[in-house]
C-alpha cells in the first residue's frame, strides 16, 4: 500500500499559501512541497491532495492501493461526501481531485489523522512558504 500524507495551509488566511505531501511506499520516501500564491487554507489543503495524486501517478502507482492521510477534518469529509462543499471556491479543487480519481486511480482511500501524525507534510508547507516569502 502507498500512503499519502497531505498538508495545506495560509498564513493569514486568506495571504501566502502553501501544500506539502509525503509518499510513503515501504522504505522510500518522497517528499513534495509547493508555493501556491494566495489562497485560503482549505483550497490549500485541497492542493496538497492534487499534488500527492498528481505525483503518484507520475510513478505509477495509480494501480495500487493508495491511502491519502490528512489533519483536515472538514477536505477528509468532504472527499468522502459525508460533508457537503458550501465553500464555492473549493469545488474546483474538489473536482480536480475528482477528475484525478476517476480517470487514474482504481483504490484511493482518504483518512483523518491528527496533526501530530502529520508533521512531515506540515514542515513541507512551512518550507514552501518560507522558501517564497
Amino acid at each position: 500500500m502507498i500512503v499519502i500524507y497531505t498538508d495545506g495551509g495560509a498564513r493569514n488566511n486568506p495571504g501566502p499559501a502553501g501544500a506539502g505531501a509525503v509518499i510513503q511506499d515501504g522504505h522510500k520516501k518522497i517528499e513534495l512541497k509547493k508555493f501556491l500564491g494566495n489562497q485560503t487554507n482549505n483550497w490549500a489543503e485541497y492542493e496538497a491532495v492534487v499534488l500527492g495524486l498528481t505525483e503518484a501517478k507520475k510513478r505509477g502507482y495509480a494501480e495500487r492501493e493508495i491511502e491519502v492521510r490528512m489533519d483536515s477534518e472538514l477536505i477528509q469529509r468532504q472527499l468522502t461526501n459525508e460533508y457537503q462543499i458550501k465553500e464555492e471556491t473549493l469545488w474546483p479543487q474538489y473536482m480536480k481531485v475528482h477528475n484525478l480519481l476517476v480517470s487514474h486511480f482504481r483504490d484511493v482511500k482518504f483518512v483523518h489523522i491528527r496533526r501530530e501524525e502529520n508533521k512531515e507534510a506540515d514542515r513541507l508547507v512551512n518550507e514552501a512558504l518560507d522558501e517564497a516569502t
